[in-house]
């Protein structure tokens, strides 16, 4: 029998420590960790996932004074991949787990990493890219290692 577990990459709660920090220091070692913004208006064509229950992919925060960008729920705000410090603390988390013994990970939220003006922020280049960045550094250090991503999507979308 093998062990894996669900690993969420594309946000935090928004009672996470980075997301904390990021509210009160925009300057500092978090500020960038998440997708800010001075208004509600990037990413139009982003469609809202949970239509019952958020009305906007975007959440103003009264600590920061900015909108912060979530594709799910208003207290689940996304990481910027942008940010190369972000990626490696996903990859440090997940061999976090791996030093512990399990032996892989169903990856949540995948299709939603990264953001760009003009698409619909679904399966972007730049979010397959890191994937296959994950499987290497993971497959050189962890071999065997099983990586489930979620695929949520029609095929014709996804390639």
């Amino acid at each position: 029998m093998r062990v894996i577990i669900d690993f969420v990459m594309n946000h935090t709660s928004d009672q996470h420590p980075w997301f904390q920090e990021s509210r009160k220091d925009p300057d500092g070692p978090y500020g960038d960790f998440y997708v800010w913004a001075d208004d509600d208006k990037g990413y139009p064509d982003a469609r809202i996932i949970f239509v019952d229950t958020e009305a906007s992919n975007w959440t103003y925060d009264p600590v920061r004074g900015q909108y912060y960008f979530h594709r799910f729920f208003s207290h689940q705000p996304d990481l910027n991949y942008e940010n190369p410090r972000v990626q490696e603390e996903i990859l440090a988390a997940l061999r976090f787990w791996l030093d512990l013994g399990i032996d892989g990970f169903r990856l949540d939220a995948v299709p939603y990493l990264y953001a760009a003006e003009g698409t619909n922020c679904e399966n972007l280049p730049a979010s397959h890219a890191f994937l296959k960045r994950v499987r290497k550094e993971i497959d050189t250090q962890y071999p065997d290692t099983v990586l489930l991503a979620e695929a949520n999507q029609w095929p014709e979308d996804v390639v």
